[in-house]
């Protein structure tokens, strides 16, 4: 395969109750269903809320199933919920290995590996890190077999989580904790992907397109397919709008377009608050 064309969709935060995120992720199964690429990878936050409400993850995984191309997905906060941080609260809800269980169930795998046009792809659970969980050293494991055998191919990571804002040593503080790959596992990953050619490391969470380089690798910051999160809510730091990304990749390069599908409308935070009452 000399070209695999892959297209990014996150934080759908599918529910049966919210028709403006329903009528968003119509709009990109149109626009998937009309460029057909080789995968659809959802980088987490599929569901609105898998720990409390199993139908949510039951029914964004009949949605995607509707897709007319084969589909990978990593779990987000909102699928099994948070890992904890070295300073902040308490994640609400933590991360559990009963909700992570129910996403490999429902959904499927939380972490995955293959090579399509020269490079080697993964995804990650970035959930479970710091949990203690026993996956979280289980994963690691697996994530050096893995490093093994690159071959020194070019890797893309698929993470939900960015890894950090514009430093790898970037501090943590107590009101962004929760919004990167928590240290110290942060610093293990870096350490582990030090040795091999990481040129790719895509997310999602933020709910803002993002697009930068830091020395020789490209952090896409995958917007939300689903709804914004305004300003009284959430700092800016780069666009807040809906949509998707689309991704070439060629033996030894690819590229990247930024896309908003047809139709597709920024639903507000207080929409989704307001329909929820008192659930939040």
């Amino acid at each position: 395969m000399s070209e695999f064309r892959l297209t990014q969709i996150s934080d759908t935060h599918l529910g049966r109750r919210f028709p403006g995120l329903i009528a968003n992720f119509d709009r990109v199964s149109e626009h998937i269903d009309a460029d057909r690429p080789d995968l659809v990878v959802n980088t987490g936050d599929v569901s609105f809320d898998g720990p409390t409400s199993r139908d949510d993850v039951e029914f964004a995984k009949s949605r995607h199933d509707a897709l007319p191309v084969a589909c990978r997905y990593i779990p987000g906060n909102h699928d099994i919920g948070d890992n904890p941080t070295a300073i902040g609260p308490a994640p609400k809800p933590p991360v559990e290995e009963k909700h992570r269980q129910q996403f490999r169930d429902i959904i499927g795998e939380d972490h995955w590996s293959f090579e399509a046009a020269g490079w080697h792809f993964i995804g990650l659970n970035s959930l479970v890190m710091n949990s203690g969980l026993a996956f979280e050293a289980e994963q690691f494991d697996w994530l050096s077999r893995e490093m093994a055998r690159i071959n020194g191919r070019p890797i893309a990571l698929f993470v939900h989580k960015p890894m950090f804002l514009n430093l790898p040593d970037d501090p943590e503080t107590p009101e962004t904790s929760i919004r990167y790959v928590p240290q110290p596992a942060r610093a293990r990953l870096i350490e582990m992907f030090s040795t091999v050619d990481l040129r790719l490391i895509a997310s999602g969470h933020v709910h803002q397109r993002r697009d930068f380089t830091y020395r020789h690798t490209r952090h896409v910051w995958a917007p939300s397919a689903g709804f914004r999160i305004n300003d009284a809510r959430q700092d800016r730091i780069a666009i807040k709008e809906v949509g998707l990304v689309e991704y070439r990749f060629r033996p030894n390069s690819f590229e990247v377009r930024h896309v908003r599908a047809a139709g597709q409308v920024d639903v507000d935070i207080e929409e989704l608050l307001a329909q929820m009452g008192g659930e939040h």
